[in-house]
């Protein structure tokens, strides 16, 4: 696969650089109120000075919080960029949710039901001190604000809020009546509420910093603990926040029976297979093996001696994964409607291309000639390119115009090639710039703008029909199912809301 490395650091840093500048004006100007913020860390009252501590925590709350949020962020295959910044997130969160504590005594409860969102700040809290009593979750309830778990149960109206727990006592009695184990679940809601649970159960959690108020060290200290619970949703911003437009659709396959997920919260790999979790709506059993816990060599024994986390196993496939992103990849194939594209190159698409097209556009026929004395030849090519083309895209159901270096293009291709549909592509060169473009590439390039006015590559057609380029053609009409409409000879009804039966969908989208 081609490199694209480089595009997705430039957005990162476009990312940070924001965010540096507003944090810097914020404290410079003191633009935003002193109002009191609740402390990260329940545990843990920050000492540092009242006025930075006031100026970094409300600027922080307010950015995160007031994020516009979009289906566009999603998570794609992992890259070198999402391991290194889920890493850092880890780092940010030490010691927490890494290492099994020995206060896990005491009286005992199952934890039946957790209502998490992954990229929340006050869920990772909880799911932190999971970790670190070495519990079991039954079923870890994905629950974003567009979650069909989320809303479709009605469970938004009944909780109203996140984190949410539900547990029940544990008896002796294996046999206990449902609806008696029901009457005795105890709900709490909120990280405070889950929290002040845990500590009555299971005895409060160890201290990690002396708390002395006139240590500056202890101070230091604390403030940066504070200020670590907000790295992860910086450093892996609109990562597992919402579901993702690949799991919207009421058609999207939904696993009958419950997947089980190995995992602790301070593992870098572990972050990245449930960001994708949340974001495709699946719930799971969520068995946690830290540090010190005695559940991997439980792990141990079902892989045959490794305890590489995470470790996905799915009844429904027989299967069992432990590299995270083969753990991606199939959640992807087997249960979302298609596999994104690297959500940094769509930002990049988004920014650059209403720039871009009036370049194109002048520069295009410049390219192909269209200034030379011999009027009639340029013409001549061009009608030469438009009937080469029309008799390429009839060739194949599926033909894709690429440039070979091109990052856009590869993306393109790599989401057919997760989609097992068989294409043709035809290279015109390795890039639209001289030197680069293919002989004859410049005056195809143009063909094609004449014929469906987009001049840019990747360009995709479905059994002779232009559906555009990656982000602006292919990603919607997968995300709406006029993709597989198409694909399969019938006529779009409505492009914006196609009606397309489950039945319409091939095998690898059900």
């Amino acid at each position: 696969m081609r490199n694209i490395t480089t595009q997705i650091y430039l957005v990162l840093l476009l990312r940070l650089t924001t965010s540096v500048s507003g944090f810097v004006r914020t404290l410079s100007t003191n633009a935003v109120t002193k109002s009191s913020v609740p402390s990260t860390e329940s545990h843990y009252h920050c000492c540092a000075d009242h006025l930075l501590h006031n100026n970094v925590f409300s600027y922080l709350s307010l950015n995160l919080s007031s994020k516009k949020r979009s289906t566009e962020l999603f998570m794609s295959i992992p890259n070198d960029l999402d391991t290194a910044t889920s890493g850092f997130a880890s780092i940010a969160r030490l010691p927490f949710g890494s290492i099994v504590s020995s206060s896990s005594s005491g009286k005992k409860y199952r934890i039946k039901k957790l209502y998490d969102i992954e990229q929340n700040k006050d869920c990772r809290q909880v799911r932190e001190r999971i970790t670190e009593l070495d519990l079991i979750v039954e079923t870890v309830v994905p629950s974003a604000p567009n979650s069909r778990q989320w809303n479709d149960n009605k469970v938004a109206s009944e909780i109203n809020g996140v984190p949410a727990m539900v547990v029940v006592e544990v008896t002796d009695d294996d046999k206990i009546d449902k609806q008696v184990e029901e009457e005795k679940e105890k709900t709490f809601i909120g990280s405070d509420s889950i929290m002040n649970f845990f500590d009555d159960v299971y005895g409060p959690r160890s201290a990690v910093i002396v708390d002395d108020v006139d240590d500056i060290k202890s101070r230091v200290a604390k403030f940066l603990i504070e200020v670590g619970a907000y790295v992860p949703a910086i450093v892996r911003s609109g990562k597992g926040e919402e579901v993702a437009s690949c799991a919207l659709s009421p058609n999207t396959p939904r696993p009958e029976k419950p997947l089980t997920l190995y995992s602790y919260e301070g593992n870098q790999f572990c972050r990245l297979v449930r960001e994708v979790l949340t974001e495709l709506d699946i719930p799971y059993e969520l068995r946690s093996a830290g540090k010190g816990s005695p559940r991997r060599a439980e792990l141990a024994e079902i892989t045959g001696g490794s305890t590489t986390q995470p470790f996905l196993i799915d009844p429904n496939g027989d299967q069992k994964i432990s590299d995270s992103k083969e753990i991606i990849r199939y959640l992807y194939r087997n249960y979302a409607t298609f596999t994104p594209p690297n959500e940094g190159l769509g930002q990049i698409s988004k920014t650059i291309t209403p720039i871009l097209k009036p370049i194109f556009k002048t520069l295009a026929p410049l390219q192909a000639g269209s200034n030379r004395e011999n009027q009639s030849e340029y013409q001549s090519e061009i009608a030469d390119a438009k009937a080469a083309i029309e008799k390429e895209i009839s060739s194949e159901e599926i033909v894709v115009y690429t440039y070979s270096l091109s990052p856009f293009c590869t993306e393109a291709i790599q989401v057919l090639d997760n989609l097992d549909v068989e294409y043709k592509e035809i290279s015109l060169g390795k890039e639209w710039v001289p030197f680069l473009i293919n002989e004859g590439g410049s005056q195809k390039r143009m063909a094609l703008a004449e014929m469906t006015g987009q001049s840019s590559l990747p360009h995709i057609f479905i059994r002779g029909k232009s559906i555009g380029g990656l982000y602006e053609g292919l990603v919607p009409a997968l995300e709406v199912g006029t993709f597989w409409s198409l694909l399969a000879g019938k006529e779009e009804k409505d492009e914006q809301s196609p009606n397309i039966e489950l039945t319409d969908l091939p095998d690898v989208a059900k």
